[in-house]
């Protein structure tokens, strides 16, 4: 009983985006109403189930704000010049035999400093590509290995909405989530760019079509004023990552340096930046190629995503408030016999929700499930948000259906199936996940600072078949269970 109501939005869901080829949204406010009348033929009341969304949705606020300074982000840095270097830095130390690794590399340095892989693939991928083929690589491969780079980004960056929301979803700090992907991270990217190197060497490229990058270079040139502080922005990322400094605060002071360069190097108004800040910069040079790539960003790009994880959110307030996840919760926990089957059925869980909805229904649903019992094991919970990420973070520009895999076959122009055996960084590393989960390696035990954490947010730990809230679970008894 209490998996019908995610079956049923589950069915919704697949017919919007597989039938209709619509967004999600919808689906999910159906699927909000099929669990409410579940919970009130069950003997809930409506005010308790609005109050569980409320919550939810109260609960992701902060990350909402991080959306919302993202989008600035990205609207200023392209607004004061720091992206249109970056592209044009891309464009001028590419070497044909070199071009895939060198392809994914770019898209992954862009994507970290931008927080988007949708962005990336947007910009200077969509150069990329062009490049590519006019050095006679096949499409297929660029792609591929745009996808790995720009994904890589996606989840390792500060910036990124998946990375903000699968830590907040697990009650995981940023930043040790962050760390804790890189055991999966590196390896995968290690093992993608030795392969994109050796099919560069078999690709037979050949020389670049200077003609259209001098061109790019030229625009470039004469749009913007390059000069040395504009790196400045990345700097300053740069060191509220290493200070550890909260995300809110420390993006927000990247936007701040951006638009005083963008009004000290680019002459642009106060009004101007306000305009960014808002609706993003749009570019109008004549030139298709830079004005797509640079027309990009502000708090209303962000309008799309920031609804459906309200929405999302709320849909998983009354799932719980019907008791739907304890009682799931309480099946599988006979299920899950130690490390090893938390690790495989956490991560195909991610992978399984993704597949059949969409990457934050995935961090959502199997969050809220699993990172409990997480925490009932001793582990911490950068183990959950970890096999979020790379179950659904990673799987979504593989899935043809998924809103991911759309946007970069529909801006590539280049199928997913064609190009996603090639994404190596993104299949790699849920693979690395099982490594870990069956030999033990690299995966941390709950701190100290972590179980204060839960004993202050009262977070729910599944401890001896039981959710109980974490206050009431000593430190050693949690170690030893």
């Amino acid at each position: 009983m209490a998996l019908m109501p995610i079956v049923a939005t589950m069915a919704i869901l697949m017919y919007q985006v597989l039938v209709l080829k619509g967004p999600p949204h919808i689906p999910l406010i159906l699927g909000i109403g099929i669990t409410a009348l579940f919970g009130i033929a069950r003997g809930n009341r409506w005010s308790e189930l609005q109050q569980g969304m409320v919550d939810n949705v109260a609960a992701s606020i902060p990350v909402l704000g991080i959306f919302m300074v993202v989008g600035m982000t990205i609207g200023t840095w392209i607004a004061c010049g720091t992206v249109p270097m970056l592209t044009k830095l891309g464009l001028v130390i590419l070497v044909p035999d070199l071009f895939l690794p060198m392809v994914c590399v770019i898209c992954a340095f862009i994507s970290v400093f931008t927080g988007t892989s949708w962005g990336t693939v947007g910009t200077i991928g969509l150069a990329l590509l062009g490049v590519g083929e006019s050095m006679g690589i096949p499409s297929y491969l660029t792609a591929g290995a745009i996808v790995s780079g720009a994904w890589f980004g996606d989840k390792m960056s500060p910036l990124s909405d998946t990375t903000n929301f699968t830590a907040a979803i697990t009650g995981t700090n940023l930043y040790a989530h962050i760390r804790n992907m890189l055991p999966t991270t590196i390896p995968a990217m290690v093992i993608a760019l030795a392969l994109y190197s050796y099919l560069g060497l078999q690709s037979g490229a050949g020389e670049l079509d200077r003609q259209t990058i001098n061109l790019l270079e030229q625009t470039l040139n004469d749009t913007f004023y390059f000069h040395p502080l504009l790196v400045l922005p990345m700097v300053v990322i740069g060191l509220t990552i290493w200070r550890k400094l909260d995300p809110m605060p420390g993006i927000f002071l990247g936007v701040i340096t951006a638009a005083v360069l963008a009004y000290w190097l680019q002459g642009a108004s106060i009004a101007d930046i306000f305009k960014v800040m808002m609706s993003g910069y749009e570019s109008q040079t004549g030139i298709p190629q830079i004005d797509k790539l640079l027309s990009k960003g502000g708090i209303m790009s962000m309008t799309w995503v920031i609804t459906l994880i309200m929405i999302a959110m709320a849909f998983g307030g009354v799932l719980e408030k019907t008791g739907c996840f304890d009682a799931i919760l309480q099946a599988l926990v006979r299920v899950i016999k130690g490390r090893k089957a938390l690790v495989f059925v956490t991560l195909f869980s991610a992978l399984g929700f993704n597949f059949a909805s969409n990457a934050f229904i995935a961090y959502t649903i199997p969050g809220r499930m699993f990172s409990p019992v997480f925490r009932g094991q001793g582990l911490s919970t950068a183990n959950a948000s970890r096999l979020l990420e790379d179950g659904a973070t990673m799987s979504a520009p593989l899935i043809p259906w998924n809103t991911g895999a759309v946007f970069v076959s529909s801006t590539l122009g280049v199928p997913t199936l064609l190009y996603a055996p090639w994404a190596f960084a993104n299949w790699i590393a849920p693979l690395i996940d099982l490594v870990w989960g069956l030999t033990g390696w690299f995966m941390p035990k709950v701190s100290d600072t972590e179980l204060q954490y839960w004993q202050e947010t009262q977070a729910p730990v599944l401890h001896e078949q039981q959710l109980i809230p974490a206050s009431r679970v000593k430190l050693i008894e949690l170690i030893k269970h």
